[in-house]
């Protein structure tokens, strides 16, 4: 995909998870890594819903602004998660209602903050990381993120929301909404002693899939 139609792409996905209410006013932040190592990213105070693909911050492989506005705050965060999971293409970060919710319970396991609820959520997220919490832009939620050595692309920052990568900008899109509709209904069935999936049912979708998760045991 040309740069030109990823910024497109950009503003499109990031317009979509705006009007669905996904994340408020200008929070949230998107991120897509170029093909000549530098990335294109959301500025900072944008919000997703009203994106100009001409003035996306252009950085250089060493994060350095090259164009378009002043980036995000949370640079260092997609920072880390291309220098740790070098899959990674494109990085979202929302605000998004059930995923900040869960973040906030104290009964969440910081290395499984959901069980494994549905095929789809370990399909697409695999297991979620919980990380302590970090005012906005603060550089050390980077060492956070360093911490969990790769392990995880799906990442719930505690009192402020989720951060996934992806192979590409739809696919961590795709990933990052099925965490928020995972985080609600943990929300809708928390108390009531759900049926999660068993281990077996576990290793098969692996097998089948091919998914590599992190070892985590149920909530």
């Amino acid at each position: 995909m040309t740069e030109t139609a990823l910024r497109d792409e950009i503003c499109r996905l990031g317009r979509s998870l705006f009007e669905r209410g996904l994340t408020p006013g200008s929070s949230g932040n998107i991120s897509v890594r170029l093909h000549d190592g530098g990335w294109l990213v959301t500025p900072t105070n944008a919000s997703l819903g009203s994106l100009d693909p001409a003035r996306l911050s252009r950085l250089d492989p060493d994060g350095r602004l090259v164009s378009g506005d002043a980036p995000t705050k949370e640079v260092p965060l997609h920072t880390a998660l291309y220098q740790t999971r070098s899959a990674a293409r494109a990085v979202v970060h929302l605000h998004s209602t059930h995923s900040v919710a869960l973040s906030m319970l104290p009964e969440i396991n910081p290395r499984a903050a959901l069980p494994p609820m549905t095929a789809y959520y370990l399909m697409k997220c695999g297991a979620t990381a919980l990380v302590p919490y970090y005012r906005p832009g603060d550089p050390a939620v980077a060492d956070a993120i360093k911490g969990l050595a790769g392990k995880y692309s799906s990442v719930l920052l505690a009192n402020h929301g989720p951060v996934v990568s992806g192979d590409t900008l739809e696919a961590a899109v795709f990933a990052i909404e099925e965490l928020e509709e995972t985080a609600k209904l943990y929300l809708l069935l928390r108390g009531l002693n759900p049926r999660y999936l068993s281990p077996e049912q576990i290793a098969d979708l692996s097998k089948t899939f091919g998914l590599v998760l992190p070892e985590h045991g149920h909530n």
